[in-house]
């Protein structure tokens, strides 16, 4: 080993290096960061990291924070089992004007600008920011004669769906019923916040 050393040792372009300079690299670049469990947190800062997983809706976080916690909420399966018993347990009209904070999906707010963070990477990862005219168009009359059908926007967890696949559950969710289409915008409202979980949480 030490004759290999030497050898490859005498060529310019080939580096060697020792563990502690590897584990050196990693502290340097790779920080630690120490696990925050949520079932520790304060509410105020249960709030500020959690008041977003729906969609302008913190009073979902603020209720759920006075639930018991435990370590199986330090997780994001947890979290998002506590967030969505107390969106369950909300009235319908709470959970209506839960509905009807989502933006429109390629709407007015996208194009302006002014959707959430979380709602931006969503709606890029289908590639809704990439419309062509005649798309865009598509999607703003789907918009419309759903709002007048069900009184709130089109909600679907479209992170890592296809624009096909967003048109034809558009489609195929206009023929719902007033409340099976609730119960279905209710639960993609649970999936859009556990993938947020995910991000938040791991």
């Amino acid at each position: 080993l030490a004759r290999f050393l030497d050898y490859v040792q005498g060529f310019e372009r080939v580096w060697l290096t020792r563990r502690i300079d590897i584990a050196r690299h990693w502290r340097a670049t790779h920080p630690h960061v120490p696990f925050e469990r949520p079932s520790a947190m304060t509410k105020e800062r249960f709030v500020e990291a959690f008041g977003g997983v729906f969609e302008h809706s913190p009073w979902v976080a603020e209720r759920a924070y006075e639930r018991e916690m435990g370590p199986t909420h330090d997780s994001a399966m947890g979290v998002h089992a506590l967030l969505c018993a107390e969106f369950r347990a909300a009235t319908p009209e709470e959970r209506l004007g839960v509905l009807k904070a989502h933006p429109d999906l390629a709407g007015k707010l996208a194009a302006a600008g002014e959707l959430t963070p979380e709602s931006t990477g969503e709606q890029a990862s289908a590639g809704l920011d990439r419309l062509t005219p005649e798309e865009r168009q598509t999607f703003q009359s789907l918009n419309a004669a759903y709002v007048e059908r069900f009184a709130f926007p089109f909600i679907m967890a479209v992170k890592g769906r296809s624009k096909a696949d967003i048109l034809a559950a558009f489609r195929a969710r206009l023929d719902n019923d007033e409340e099976a289409e609730f119960a279905t915008a209710c639960g993609e409202v649970e999936k859009i916040a556990g993938l947020r979980l995910k991000d938040l949480v791991g």
